[in-house]
């Protein structure tokens, strides 16, 4: 499969209202095995946490739906690029933001 490095995805921030860490683990597995899906970490501490997924192939209301047992809550949105998140993902790019501080 071939994706666009200029692709958007959509990236939530979500709070949660009904969660814990056991819950948080299994959802955010589960989430990750949708190849719709790109990224996810949900915090059931801090009862918060996102979802970058491909909103063309899954649909918002599919996503919320899934997620309705943790009384999801969308905090912010926002849209970024395939690009976009694979450059994020180096690990010398956290190297390089704690040289430059």
């Amino acid at each position: 499969m071939t994706v666009k490095p200029d692709k958007r995805l959509t990236k939530l921030f979500l709070r949660f209202g009904s969660i814990d860490w056991e819950r948080a683990t299994a959802k955010q597995y589960e989430l990750l095995k949708d190849e719709r899906v790109w990224r996810a970490f949900i915090n059931g501490y801090a009862k918060n946490g996102f979802v970058i997924f491909d909103e063309e192939a899954l649909p918002r209301e599919e996503l919320l739906k899934r997620l309705g047992d943790l009384e999801p809550e969308i905090v912010r949105e926002e849209s970024v690029t395939v690009g976009e998140l694979i450059e994020s993902s180096y690990s010398w790019n956290n190297i390089l933001g704690k040289m430059e501080s």
